[in-house]
């Protein structure tokens, strides 16, 4: 873990600047294919999709595509669409999700459910799906539409395995791994692992890429979960506090609740229930939080799946394309501070 602490406290923050330097290129190929295909004769679909869509996210599974593909020195140009198919189903889940968390906003802005209902969310999230599936067809590779195809199934998965776990304050560590290894890091670790396959390269290289990937999905995600209890909605672009409200046992949740004494154990139970809810409430559990170093925990195995990222790299020539990789895992985790 050595690795990531020093580059993490060296003077510069860690950016995504390098990699959104080196796909500049590229990425403007993938939009174009993103534009075009999220057209529709129908004009409510292109208006929701465009409003989460030029949102201003970061598109960071696309770019890992390909960034990857640049690791391998790819000079073809099938992974524009397959970033674009990857987008789209990354989009598709977020429109998804958030119909199935009630949620107000996501990247700042008022969530596409809020303005056009739930319905029309759903809908379009569909149209977006098979879109991704139409640029996959178009690519002409069965691996590819495999990986992709079996990422998007695990990804629903996580979802339900999410949903039923939902305010279930004896759900334990494992099982919440499963969880985001599922929702979150499947489609890192495809939209890292396909760019192998466009390339050519062995299925050693392909799972390298894949394990990169995964990695730094759970990594990932450990941040964002932990960062829902120390940010706030101006940060975050989604409202502070909600993994709280929607009763979800994040990692934060399941260590502060196995460290508590048993008047804390009881304001876990009761606020994952939905029975504690109120901003004191959220100001009570960041205090229980704080005591139980649940928080600055969750950070510590953030670093150890970064590293492990980090790691699975390790074996590819050095240059910009691998230091790009390497800073966007450290920039991955160092949001949180």
């Amino acid at each position: 873990m050595s690795a990531t602490i020093h580059r993490l406290d060296r003077k510069s923050a860690p950016s995504l600047d390098p990699m959104i330097a080196l796909v500049a290129d590229d990425m403007n190929a993938v939009n174009a294919v993103i534009l075009n295909r999220m057209q529709s004769r129908i004009p409510l679909i292109p208006e929701l999709a465009g409003h989460l869509i030029a949102s201003g996210g970061k598109r960071l599974r696309p770019m890992l595509t390909l960034a990857c593909a640049r690791l391998l020195d790819y000079s073809g140009t099938r992974h524009h669409k397959l970033s674009a198919a990857v987008e789209f189903i990354h989009t598709a889940t977020l429109l998804h999700d958030d119909v199935v968390d009630g949620s107000g906003l996501r990247r700042g802005k008022t969530t596409a459910n809020m303005i056009w209902g739930n319905s029309a969310s759903v809908l379009v999230g569909d149209f977006l799906f098979s879109r991704s599936f139409e640029l996959m067809v178009e690519d002409g590779s069965l691996k590819v539409l495999k990986i992709l195809s079996n990422a998007s199934a695990v990804i629903a998965e996580g979802e339900v395995n999410q949903l039923t776990a939902q305010r279930r304050i004896d759900t334990d560590e494992a099982n919440y791994l499963d969880i985001i290894a599922s929702k979150t890091a499947a489609l890192f670790a495809a939209a890292c692992r396909i760019a192998a396959v466009v390339a050519e390269r062995d299925t050693d290289c392909e799972m390298a890429l894949d394990a990169y990937g995964r990695n730094l999905g759970i990594a990932f995600q450990l941040v964002d979960d932990a960062i829902d209890y120390v940010s706030d909605g101006a940060t975050m672009g989604k409202d502070a506090g909600d993994d709280f409200r929607d009763g979800k046992v994040t990692l934060p949740v399941i260590l502060a609740h196995a460290r508590g004494n048993a008047v804390q154990r009881q304001f876990w139970k009761d606020a994952m229930s939905g029975l504690r809810a109120s901003d004191d409430d959220l100001a009570e559990a960041q205090t229980y939080l704080a005591e139980t170093n649940a928080i600055a925990d969750t950070f510590v195995r953030a670093r150890l799946y970064g590293q492990r990222a980090i790691d699975a790299i390790g074996g590819f020539p050095k240059g910009v394309a691998h230091d790009a990789l390497v800073e966007g895992v450290e920039f991955a985790i160092a949001r949180a501070y």
